[in-house]
């Protein structure tokens, strides 16, 4: 699409600039030089999109490959879709311009279970058909990746191939694995019978599942004679510090919702918090070393002229190299006026020391998250954090100028009682309280708490994945009784609405059966769900009692441990047993020390190839 079309045809459409391509740093290849074009997909809008580290490492990855071409694609927002389709305009990727249905590989990230739907949406304006079944030619190959395909079957009819796991390997081995097939004029099935093979290759059409009449599943089962009975290892980087990152992050024209460069420090978790689905398919830690993140960072920083560098991580002040990592950065990052920003702290790990390094550029709040409102919660939840220890945090942080603290929990988690609720607000008060017994907290000034608490989802993968989520109605009460509970105009209360979070539940434990929902709910005009102003419950409801079935099964259900769960062919490393063990621990109390301390045998020390860095750090001596 030439610069002259698209200023014809998309003028008068809200920020422009999400689709006009064109950015620092972009690539734009000749696509008669390139034997691969590969359309790199995120199902949101460009602002979110362009805030995902993944997506840029993938980008770069296969860029980095002379002879492949990746362009970005986004969900256009809906006054740039009711363009396209009254000007009957595919959806096109940024970079060329150019169809993404003339693409050889339209690839999917799935971040978060609403943005289902604008997948189809997405696939339905590019001229795709939505069902793998109807697309017959190797060209365009439907595939998907993310996080939620750690549960890939409510998806699993729209997608030819599904990748679990960490991409940066096994994305190239796919695309490898195309070419040789496209070079050799092969069907779309001669190539998958092949790609199959590839180790956290997920194939869905050579499978089925057999139900009981109660419903619940009784059998995963190959539909092919070639085909290996159903069992999906995950792929991971073993080595982080040798993997590929990049050294440029495409700077966009608009912000960004994360406008700043985002450095991952490492991957995995040593804490084994029982709701947290990260904490557990991310497994075994892996660290970069200090020199490589800094030298990173650095890079990056030079490439883009962003005044922001985040260090990522599902928990930044358990990276054993923070102090290290800091020294190096501050040494330049003070004199160029750059911020460091350290997001998910732990309470347990927070120091004064810490404090007056991320406080030496710009000041800003901090965030925590205790996640329940009484130890009893947290110890059942395995948050292993005191009250004590709150508190103590929340006094270096206003004996450190800071008046502005953000606490995330949740609500409606398995063995939840009212008290638990109160004891949100009660810890609200104490905080509060708090500050005004620092002797040196900032004088003249007022501190601000706020209190955000999100409704407890069940995931796959973690001990919590037979429990039932609440209904919709008892965590509207919850979130009542927490509202009139907080007493003080210095404590803000967020939540989350609590329809959202059931559609989310049902999504994340659902199976194949949902897939016909999808399909109807985007056909009655579902997208973007993950927006307040598009999302529509009452539709969602119309369309699960059209086809007659029962959102409560899914998500307000308790599951046995002996059911078969739709996931339970994916092998994250974290095994049954292991998460069995832990839900009995979480109903009698017993919280479980982190694997730093002490290797729980979680499974996740089976990988081959980590090296020395097993979750416990003991070199595989757990095994």
């Amino acid at each position: 699409m030439t610069n002259l079309e698209f200023s014809r045809n998309f003028r008068n459409v809200q920020k422009p600039g999400r689709y006009c391509g064109g950015e620092l740093n972009s690539v734009v290849k000749n696509k008669a030089e390139v034997a691969l074009r590969f359309a790199f997909c995120f199902p949101d809008e460009y602002g979110i999109g362009m805030s995902h580290l993944g997506m840029k490492i993938l980008y770069s990855l296969l860029n980095s490959q002379p002879d492949i071409w990746c362009e970005r694609v986004f969900a256009p927002w809906t006054d740039m879709e009711e363009v396209l389709r009254h000007r009957n305009l595919p959806l096109f990727a940024l970079e060329s311009g150019d169809p993404v249905r003339d693409f050889d590989i339209v690839g999917f990230t799935l971040q978060y279970e609403l943005c289902y739907t604008t997948v189809l949406n997405m696939l339905d304006l590019s001229g795709i058909p939505l069902r793998a079944a109807d697309r017959k030619s190797l060209s365009p190959l439907v595939i998907a990746g993310g996080p939620c395909v750690c549960n890939p079957e409510p998806m699993a009819d729209f997608f030819d191939l599904m990748v679990i796991g960490e991409g940066e390997e096994v994305l190239l081995e796919v695309a490898e694995l195309y070419k040789k097939h496209k070079n050799l004029s092969s069907s779309k099935r001669e190539f998958l019978l092949e790609a199959c093979q590839i180790e956290g290759v997920y194939v869905p059409e050579f499978y089925s599942t057999s139900y009981n009449p109660d419903g619940t599943i009784s059998a995963f089962k190959s539909q092919e004679g070639e085909v290996a009975e159903v069992n999906i290892k995950k792929r991971i980087v073993a080595d982080v510090d040798k993997a590929f990152y990049p050294d440029k992050f495409v700077v966009p024209y608009i912000e960004a919702v994360h406008d700043r460069v985002t450095q991952e420090i490492f991957r995995g978790c040593i804490r084994g918090c029982r709701f947290c689905q990260a904490g557990f398919i991310y497994r075994p830690v892996r660290e970069k070393s200090a020199d490589t993140a800094a030298g990173q960072a650095k890079a990056l920083y030079e490439t883009t002229g962003y005044d922001e560098i985040s260090l990522t991580s599902l928990s930044t002040s358990d990276y054993s190299q923070l102090d290290l990592l800091l020294d190096h950065l501050l040494s330049w990052t003070v004199d160029e006026k750059v911020n460091l920003a350290l997001p998910s702290l732990r309470i347990d790990n927070f120091s004064s020391e810490l404090l007056e390094k991320i406080k030496t550029v710009r000041q800003s709040s901090l965030t925590f998250a205790p996640e329940a409102g009484t130890q009893r919660l947290r110890d059942i939840i395995n948050k292993n954090i005191t009250e004590e220890e709150i508190i103590d945090t929340c006094k270096t942080a206003f004996g450190g100028g800071y008046i502005n603290v953000k606490l995330y929990f949740m609500m409606g988690l398995p063995f939840e009682t009212d008290d638990d609720i109160l004891g949100i607000a009660e810890l609200a008060e104490k905080i509060l309280s708090t500050f005004h017994q620092v002797e040196n907290r900032p004088k003249g000034k007022s501190v601000n708490i706020t209190i955000s608490v999100a409704t407890f989802v069940p995931k796959p993968h973690t001990p919590f994945q037979w429990c039932a989520q609440d209904i919709k109605e008892e965590i509207t009460r919850k979130q009542k009784l927490l509202l009139n509970s907080v007493k003080s105009r210095k404590i803000k209360v967020n939540w989350h609405d609590a329809a959202t979070s059931l559609l989310e539940a049902v999504f994340s434990r659902g199976d194949r059966r949902l897939a016909d929902v999808l399909e109807l709910a985007h056909k009655k005009g579902c997208k973007l769900d993950s927006w307040s102003e598009f999302f529509d419950f009452d539709m969602w409801v119309s369309v699960f009692e059209e086809l007659g079935i029962d959102m409560g099964y899914y998500a307000n259900r308790h599951r046995e441990v002996d059911e078969m769960l739709p996931w339970d062919f994916v092998r994250h490393g974290v095994s049954k047993k292991f998460l069995q063990r832990e839900l009995e621990r979480a109903k009698r109390g017993i919280t479980t020390g982190n694997c730093r301390d002490k290797c729980g045998n979680c499974g996740a020390q089976t990988f081959e190839g980590i090296g020395t860095v097993c979750p416990c750090l003991t070199g595989g001596a757990c095994k």
